[in-house]
């Protein structure tokens, strides 16, 4: 029985966040938003668990909150999966057909994906997700879907993303602890793309930067497929230290400077910045401010670049850069990105979403009512496997993008 609620559960590296959502009742199918909920998260550091008991109030708390706006009962969530731990990488599988008349059938195309996931990995790394970029069969190349041609060699170009075991595992005592079963893991970039990207951007070529507190998730699609998955160990925080280091001044007065004056613009015009903290006002120099908030993000679009360069899309992708979570919310950043990666460079805005789409349109909730579209848009997930061969065709059952992407 297809259930009617969708949930998606953003454990971030500053705030854990829920939405909660549906099919539209006026029965257009269009989701909707009916809950949401977000606490402070202090058990993580750059996306990655390292108090157990911290992250599992923080989930309680936001849950709690989505619980108390839904009416709904929440036990389970399609969850993100985050931190400098996970990484991408490219493999290939090549299979031969056995069948008398040669036809490509499902099985075949789960037998050759299987095959491209038997990689050598530490003992301590498995597979979270599979993306096929295309297929080949018998020498003819970008093939999207095989079944139903005929040939004798069949090949596909595939990407996987892999994640530190142990990571997971306390990522999901978390979980356990809160009481809620993850439907599903997914990378947070994946999540927020789905929110805010057409199917005609991710077939031209887009890459979309979501950059949050503690990490900061490029995805790059190309012909509607995820060709490259890097996260950056750089967020909205190192903001935050830099200026708590160049002002010579508290964590908490530089989060306030950071949020009320600090921007990317080059036609600011100000020659002091002043904030209050408590009782007490604090000023500084605002050029300062500029430059260290400016060397930061310049940095880390110089890592992207660097990215971008592998995979030899740098000054090459025709969608542009789409921006998204908190640090996004900065003056001037998608001009300033635009002209540091030659790109064009736009804010991404959430689509096709009703209900309490006004109180989520927030930058900071793009990942999470992206979680809870796959939610809608996936099916039941099946026992995790390591990614080690074996009954890895099970997992592939789940491969992500052949879900949604029709």
């Amino acid at each position: 029985m297809k259930p009617e609620h969708f949930i998606g559960l953003d454990i971030g590296t500053s705030m854990v966040r829920c939405v909660v959502g549906t099919f539209d009742p006026n029965g257009s199918n269009a989701p909707s938003i009916i809950g949401h909920g977000q606490a402070p998260n202090q058990g993580m550091r750059r996306g990655s668990v390292v108090h157990v008991d911290e992250v599992a109030d923080a989930i309680v708390h936001a849950v709690t909150e989505a619980e108390r706006i839904s009416g709904m009962n929440i036990k389970h969530a399609t969850v993100n999966v985050n931190g400098s731990n996970v990484s991408g990488m490219d493999s290939e599988g090549v299979i031969a057909i056995s069948a008398a008349n040669r036809e490509i059938v499902h099985e075949d195309r789960l037998r050759v994906e299987e095959a491209a996931t038997i990689v050598n990995l530490p003992p301590n790394r498995e597979i979270i997700q599979f993306f096929a970029k295309n297929y080949s069969l018998d020498g003819q190349r970008n093939i999207k879907d095989p079944v139903g041609m005929h040939g004798v060699r069949l090949e596909v170009d595939a990407h996987i993303v892999t994640a530190a075991s142990p990571n997971l595992r306390n990522l999901d005592m978390a979980l356990e602890k809160a009481e809620i079963r993850p439907t599903h893991h997914t990378v947070s970039g994946l999540a927020a793309a789905e929110a805010v990207l057409t199917r005609q951007q991710k077939e031209a070529g887009t890459a979309l930067l979501d950059i949050g507190a503690g990490t900061t998730n490029l995805i790059v699609f190309e012909d509607g497929e995820v060709q490259h998955i890097a996260i950056l160990p750089i967020g909205g925080q190192h903001v935050t230290n830099d200026l708590a280091i160049g002002l010579k001044t508290d964590l908490d007065i530089a989060e306030t400077v950071k949020l009320q004056h600090a921007t990317l613009k080059e036609d600011a015009k100000k020659s002091t910045v002043s904030v209050k903290v408590g009782n007490k006002s604090h000023d500084f120099d605002f050029e300062d401010v500029a430059m260290i908030v400016g060397a930061r993000i310049e940095e880390l679009l110089e890592y992207i670049d660097k990215e971008l360069h592998k995979i030899k899309r740098s000054r090459k992708l025709p969608g542009g850069i789409v921006l998204t979570g908190g640090t996004s919310k900065l003056p001037g950043i998608d001009e300033f990105t635009r002209e540091k990666l030659q790109l064009p460079a736009r804010i991404g805005k959430l689509h096709n979403i009703g209900g309490l789409v006004d109180t989520v349109e927030d930058q900071t909730f793009i990942t999470v009512v992206g979680l809870m579209l796959l939610d809608m848009l996936l099916l039941p997930s099946l026992p995790p496997v390591s990614g080690r061969g074996g009954d890895t065709a099970k997992a592939l059952m789940g491969n992500l993008l052949n879900r949604f992407k029709k």
